[in-house]
């Protein structure tokens, strides 16, 4: 097979190695446009794993790579005067140079044909060629030559970038840098890649890059204040460029690469030419290699090229989309690290480590057991005020709002259950709650409890609106309170243009097949196309409606619920009212967020007034509408969360979603999170995080990361209410509560939890 390959980096070199080794007969063709020993860039980073891959490929250019390797263990954060070290990580780095010296030997060695100094034709020059491989990097040109067929998305990040390097040695650690300026906060990346010699990219936002001068700075002005700004770190050492021949700035803006599809006909794209990673998990060159080898192993055993093209674009893209979701994590975290600069350095290291969601709470641990423990007794120090004993996971750390104190983190979120009966709670409702209240759970939230017959959701959901209704609530908070440590909140609201549909498990949120009830909203916009047009509310609906909510919480307070929550969130009434969706009013009550927000904060205000100074209220909302800007975006929920605390909602419960069908949100674990995050670290609230939370690890990681203050979890309660005993059975945390009858229960799991061999599965 005669192969022409258009770019010599790292992965078209590989590639044509890989393609050698598996057939000497191939004729192997590399073109490329700079001479041998030409660089851009200063270190690459390859991960144990991918080393692992080399070896198995070819033995003797691994053997040449992993002896020019330069090791490391820590990573080294200095933040505000502190520098804080893990270990544990397992970095090794190469001077690109050397690896492309090394790429190139072996390749020659093996008959590819490298032919430096040379242009890259336009595609019809190579007709005679039976594979085309672009290899030609992220502004690849075979790519755009058929940009009709691969669809290439670029997306251009927000931070700048230069790529420096420097004799000062950082062999120890990889070692990140933040240094707060006049202009703004400006942080480095620097790790060792030969014995003398560490890669240093300074990376800063936009609005500090212009503020400091350096959209008019020359390379060389631009180094002199570099080097000034981390003169402490840098013992007198210079910084260096080897871009000094390019015209204008040295300073970049990471291109995201994604492309539909990476092939058309006999021509195929590789490394950043179809896909790129950011420098800051160090994947770009892992990515290209590792794509390589598959790219050789798919051509060598399928029937043709066609097949082999397939596999490839389904196999290997899985293993690229999962490492650019953790670089797109990462590279979020920068831009956005702005938001984290006030966190204690304990914290922010850590939300640092775990940016990009592939390294949790026990892989920490793993890694560098002490310091994490060091850590997690950090936490519980800031929340309690006094010094641990030992350390525990974050989720086992009480909670004080208010006057009120959870033994623990772990929050039953809330969930319908469509068993009542003209809103009366039943038996039904006694065990659910009950169950999950001995579960160790440190808050149990009820469902929405609707605040009037017509603001049910459906027939089957609970209400607090009539007296029987408070005695029943009252029997079952009785039971959590007499037979558990928990606390139980009630969560209240009206359904709005939700209202009148069907149970949870018929045809789920649609309209009653018959015996509907007149609805109302915000505006006479119906919820889907399905669902009745509601009547807009008057003034004298918003009396009335306020005034119920106003009764529920009397009588929540007299059941004795510990917690309230008002439920502005996934479309219901008030909901109806913050989201321009439903919204079109042209009265006090619609248009600018201020006016829209205006009938909830009525609603809020009134109810605060009647329930206890020593109990919190927490407000759910939808923090992201999922339709872009003509929706509630993250940065409204914002300044709604804002806005909420400043009126004395003491934590913002962080949902999104739910408020129409044209919605198109993006799913994931813990896929809510980030909007959590954002509000408490930028509006300064306390939040509850919710969203595909279901394994400890998650709990922990939100909490000690600071994404949210409490983390509820869902469907892993309805599949085991006692989710939160396990997890400390798990963590041998002896610090919760069990129901006295269950003790033998107790004693049994932490003994079996103790034992190697049911911890590993061996008999």
């Amino acid at each position: 097979m005669r192969t022409v390959i258009l770019g010599g980096g790292p992965g078209g070199l590989y590639f044509a190695i890989s393609l050698k080794l598996r057939n000497p007969a191939h004729e192997v063709v590399v073109i490329e446009r700079n001479r041998p020993n030409d660089t851009f860039g200063w270190g690459v980073v390859l991960s144990a794993d991918t080393l692992d891959n080399l070896d198995v490929n070819d033995a003797k250019s691994a053997k040449a790579i992993r002896d020019s390797f330069v090791y490391w263990d820590d990573i080294a954060v200095h933040y505000r005067g502190a520098t804080m070290r893990s270990g544990g990580h397992g970095f090794s780095g190469v001077g690109r140079m050397r690896l492309l010296n090394i790429l190139q030997e072996r390749a020659t060695e093996l008959g590819v044909d490298i032919r430096f100094e040379t242009e890259a034709q336009p595609l019809e020059a190579y007709k005679d060629y039976d594979l085309i491989v672009g290899a030609d990097g992220v502004n690849s040109r075979v790519r755009e030559a058929y940009a009709d067929v691969f669809k290439p998305n670029i997306d251009v990040r927000a931070c700048k970038y230069i790529w420096l390097g420097t004799h000062q040695k950082f062999d120890d650690a990889f070692t990140f840098i933040f240094e707060e300026t006049e202009h703004g906060w400006i942080w480095v990346h620097a790790y060792q890649f030969n014995a003398d010699t560490a890669t240093f990219i300074v990376e800063c936002s936009e609005e500090t890059w212009k503020k400091s001068g350096f959209d008019t700075m020359s390379t060389d002005e631009t180094i002199a204040r570099c080097e000034k700004i981390f003169a402490k770190y840098l013992n007198g050492n210079a910084l260096m460029s080897n871009a000094r021949h390019l015209r204008g700035s040295a300073w970049l803006n990471f291109n995201r690469v994604l492309c539909e599809r990476w092939s058309a006909g006999n021509v195929v794209l590789l490394g950043d030419s179809a896909a790129t990673a950011h420098f800051s998990i160090g994947s770009g060159s892992k990515l290209a290699m590792e794509s390589a080898i598959a790219l050789a192993n798919y051509i060598d055993s399928e029937p043709d090229m066609a097949a082999a093209f397939a596999r490839y674009e389904v196999e290997r893209r899985t293993e690229v989309l999962r490492l650019q979701s953790a670089a797109r994590n990462s590279i979020e975290w920068f831009e956005e690290v702005e938001r984290y600069l006030h966190l204690d350095p304990v914290q922010f290291n850590y939300s640092l480590l775990t940016r990009s969601q592939r390294i949790s709470h026990e892989n920490l641990r793993a890694r560098d057991g002490a310091w994490l423990a060091g850590a997690e007794k950090w936490f519980e120090r800031q929340a309690t005020g006094a010094e641990p004993k030992s350390a525990r996971r974050p989720m086992f750390v009480p909670f004080k709002v208010r006057g009120v104190e959870l033994t623990n983190r772990v929050v039953v979120s809330p969930m319908a259950q469509y068993r009542a009966e003209g809103g009366m709670p039943s038996d039904w409702h006694l065990v659910h709650y009950g169950e999950r209240a001995k579960g160790g759970a440190g808050l149990v939230f009820t469902e929405m409890t609707c605040v009037s017959p017509e603001g049910r959701i459906t027939p089957g959901c609970a209400g607090m609106y009539a007296p029987e209704h408070e005695a029943a609530w009252k029997r079952i908070v009785d039971f959590v309170h007499g037979e558990t440590d928990a606390k139980i909140a009630l969560q209240i609201g009206h359904a709005g243009p939700k209202a009148s549909t069907q149970l949870g498990w018929e045809e789920n949120e649609e309209p009653l097949k018959s015996g509907n009830w007149p609805i109302l909203s915000a505006s006479a916009v119906p919820w889907s196309p399905n669902h009745q047009t509601p009547r807009a509310v008057t003034r004298t609906d918003m009396d009335r409606i306020r005034d119920d909510f106003v009764r529920a919480a009397e009588m929540g307070e007299r059941a004795g619920f510990d917690w309230l929550e008002l439920h502005y969130a996934h479309g219901y009434l008030m909901s109806a009212f913050i989201t321009p969706l439903t919204n079109t009013r042209t009265d006090d009550y619609g248009g600018s967020l201020d006016n829209r927000l205006r009938f909830p904060l009525e609603v809020f205000r009134a109810v605060r007034k009647v329930w206890p100074d020593h109990k919190p209220i927490s407000v759910r909302i939808s923090a992201n509408d999922w339709v872009g800007p003509k929706g509630i975006t993250p940065q409204d929920a914002v300044e709604i969360s804002r806005i909420l605390h400043e009126a004395g909602v003491d934590m913002v419960d962080v949902s999104a979603g739910q408020t129409s069908p044209e919605s198109k949100p993006v799913y994931g674990r813990m896929f809510q999170t980030p909007f959590s995050d954002r509000i408490r670290n930028e509006a300064g609230v306390a939040t509850l995080a919710v969203g595909n939370i279901y394994e400890p690890d998650h709990v922990n990681s939100i909490l000690m990361a600071g994404r949210a203050d409490l983390v509820c979890l869902a469907r892993p309660h309805l599949a085991n209410p006692y989710w939160t005993l396990h997890a400390a059975a798990d963590a041998n945390d002896h610090g919760v509560t069990w129901p006295k009858p269950y003790w033998g229960g107790r004693d049994q799991m932490y003994r079996l939890k103790s034992r190697p061999d049911v911890m590993t599965g061996k008999v």
